[in-house]
């Protein structure tokens, strides 16, 4: 039975996605939506594309993926430094999640500009929006799992008179890993789609942002599409890579069972 359960959640979403595309290729969409295929280029012409521009959109993908890893590992380190302050200091150090909260507040449209008159390089300002956008998402997390802790563990620590330090080291930290795995599968995506926003305001001449606007501008729509698509795949592969480390990080946890 579990074999049956584990093909039938494999076949089931290759079987919408096989149905989804095909109702595409067959103008279904644009008859129910009105639009024409300039407006909503088949998957037939994205795809070629594509092809025809595969060495171009890979040295862009890269460059948006160098900022959008980059800006997510300091946001992440620095949302996980507010959760520690403020579990370790709970007198004051919450109000670092308030501030957190503040500029997670910023929309990335707004923290883009402000970003591009602060950093000299479109890389330096891509990686200052991605950083912010992903610190809120870690601090929150890694902030609930230090502090949720079942009681009976905790008065374990403390009748053994377990230190601060080994409290954190020994219970807190092992309870966090799995709200900050859950932390870096949402940064993944908010890295990317951050990454890419950015890059419409920065004076650059490469990376995804760039060549979605550039060639939609034009009306080049199939150019600019594949470069969705590719920015698709990214962010699908980077999640497929967290649940894999996950999986082996956090082996003991219930969740991978």
């Amino acid at each position: 039975m579990k074999k049956k359960s584990n093909w039938a959640s494999y076949i089931l979403p290759i079987a919408f996605g096989v149905l989804f595309v095909a109702l595409w290729q067959l103008k279904v969409f644009h008859a129910l939506l009105d639009l024409q295929t300039y407006q909503l280029p088949l998957p037939t012409d994205i795809v070629s594309a594509l092809t025809h521009n595969v060495s171009k959109m890979l040295s862009d993908c890269a460059v948006t993926l160098s900022g959008a890893l980059i800006g997510m590992a300091l946001g992440s380190f620095l949302g996980f430094v507010v959760a520690v302050i403020s579990v370790w200091f709970p007198k004051w150090g919450y109000g670092g999640i308030i501030v957190v909260s503040a500029l997670n507040a910023v929309p990335v449209v707004a923290l883009s500009p402000i970003m591009n008159l602060w950093f000299t390089s479109g890389m330096a300002q891509k990686i200052g929006v991605v950083t912010v956008v992903c610190m809120a998402a870690m601090a929150f997390n890694a902030y609930s799992g230090l502090r949720t802790l079942k009681p009976f563990s905790l008065d374990l620590m403390q009748t053994v008179a377990a230190d601060k330090w080994t409290v954190f080291r020994k219970l807190r930290l092992p309870n966090s890993l799995p709200y900050v795995f859950t932390a870096f599968k949402i940064n993944v995506a908010a890295s990317i789609i951050a990454a890419i926003i950015s890059e419409y305001f920065a004076a650059s001449t490469a990376g995804l942002g760039f060549g979605i606007k550039d060639n939609l501008r034009k009306a080049e729509m199939a150019m600019g599409w594949s470069y969705i698509v590719v920015a698709s795949i990214a962010g699908v592969v980077l999640y497929g890579i967290i649940i894999l480390v996950e999986r082996h990080a956090i082996k003991w946890h219930t969740s991978q069972r």
